[in-house]
């Protein structure tokens, strides 16, 4: 067995930390459900985020201005899918399920790819992207019905079920587009523009919420939790997670990625009370079986591809 270097030991320990970070955003959706409106959640998560990341991005942001009015569109779309909506149905989801469930289905996004690039792209569906695929809906119904299949035809399943899979679709919209960054687009001054055009298209929501829901108890919980989310779960994470991607590869950083129920349902154990059963371990298993056979092909194409 090959010896880990240094450097990919740190990649190791990058990947595990900013998931372990992501971890929380659950969490904090959970616990706070009775604290903050959903909206109001996202829009002091961004608004912190932003103010923290503008002294270290803004001289990259000026510099790189030129590029940014050129694809301004792409940035817009990107911003409002990635900042304004993915997170905030998250939040809306916290309100009706369980942080594991919203973990647990938060990492199905890599299926929706493979759908959506069939769908846009043309890319073929093999046998084993068919079985991995069906594997991890399986997976994901046997989550929401919570082991009992016949609540499909009843159609009662936790509305934020189903509220976090279409927060997963989202993400993997987000995912194919963001592999189209512009080349000559800095990471700091990309973020920064993301997190200023989302946070702008939020307001309005935010306004409209904050007229029809009562006002935030900001108490020492509420606020550290929202640093939490805005230095931590949209910084910090961040960073590790590209620090993660130099030293191991995108690959290896994603397969620690799926350990993000681990950490989201050892935490709603201790901090929220909720109780994992065999349910969960169940769609954990097939989810994870799912998305493992559904890359297997890709996988052993690409180094089939390296040795020739």
């Amino acid at each position: 067995m090959k010896k880990l270097d240094k450097k990919e030991i740190l990649g190791y320990l990058f990947a595990l930390g900013a998931t372990a970070i992501w971890s929380g955003n659950f969490i904090i959706a959970r616990d706070l459900k009775s604290s903050i409106p959903p909206i109001s959640l996202a829009f002091w998560r961004w608004t912190v985020a932003l103010v923290v990341l503008f002294p270290f991005a803004i001289k990259h942001f000026v510099k790189e201005w030129k590029t940014i009015k050129k694809n301004i569109g792409y940035i817009a779309i990107v911003s409002f899918l990635g900042v304004t909506v993915f997170n905030t149905l998250i939040y809306i989801a916290g309100h009706t399920t369980t942080a594991i469930n919203l973990s647990l289905i938060s990492i199905t996004f890599p299926i929706f790819i493979i759908l959506l690039s069939r769908i846009f792209f043309g890319e073929q569906i093999t046998l084993t992207k068919s079985i991995g695929i069906l594997l991890v809906v399986f997976g994901v119904v046997l989550l929401i019905t919570k082991g009992n299949l016949s609540k499909i035809g009843q159609l009662s399943f936790a509305i934020g079920d189903l509220w976090m899979l279409v927060a997963a679709i989202i993400f993997a919209v987000y995912s194919i587009l963001i592999k189209q960054k512009p080349k000559y687009l800095s990471v700091s001054s990309f973020q920064l523009s993301t997190f200023f055009l989302g946070l702008l298209f939020i307001i309005p929501f935010y306004i409209w919420e904050t007229l029809n829901v009562p006002t935030v108890a900001f108490e020492y919980k509420t606020l550290f939790s929202i640093a939490y989310i805005g230095i931590f779960a949209s910084l910090t994470a961040y960073i590790f997670w590209n620090k993660a991607i130099e030293n191991i590869g995108p690959t290896k950083a994603g397969i620690i990625y799926y350990t993000l129920p681990l950490f989201s349902g050892t935490l709603a154990l201790i901090f929220l009370g909720e109780t994992v059963n065999v349910t969960h371990f169940y769609s954990l298993v097939l989810i994870l079986l799912g998305i493992f056979t559904a890359n297997y092909n890709t996988t052993k194409n690409k180094r089939g591809k390296k040795s020739t």
